[in-house]
């Protein structure tokens, strides 16, 4: 439930930002799943167990979990910790 309460907040807050963004469900894609891990650096990993959902990447470059999330949302520091410009963003209006 946890999980899904964090994906949720992930994509809500692309989506408000009008964020481009592919969800992938690595339950449903052994390979997803495998590339994501190869491709977590190992120093971000958790020290026991596989790292758990969202993980988030920009492209193919690792942005960080949940938590590294959530702390840019709090300061303010979102585009950066997503490797984008804040002028990257859609700022078209809804039509």
């Amino acid at each position: 439930m946890l999980i899904k309460k964090r994906q949720q907040d992930v994509v809500r807050f692309l989506e408000a930002n009008r964020i481009e963004f592919e969800e992938v469900d690595i339950t449903m894609s052994e390979e997803q799943r495998q590339w994501m891990y190869k491709n977590i650096p190992r120093d971000r990993l958790p020290s026991q167990g596989n790292p758990l959902p969202p993980q988030i990447f920009s492209d193919d470059q690792y942005c960080g979990d949940y938590d590294g999330f959530f702390e840019s949302k709090e300061s303010n520091t979102v585009f950066s910790f997503l490797g984008l410009k804040p002028s990257m963003a859609s700022k078209k209006s809804e039509p």
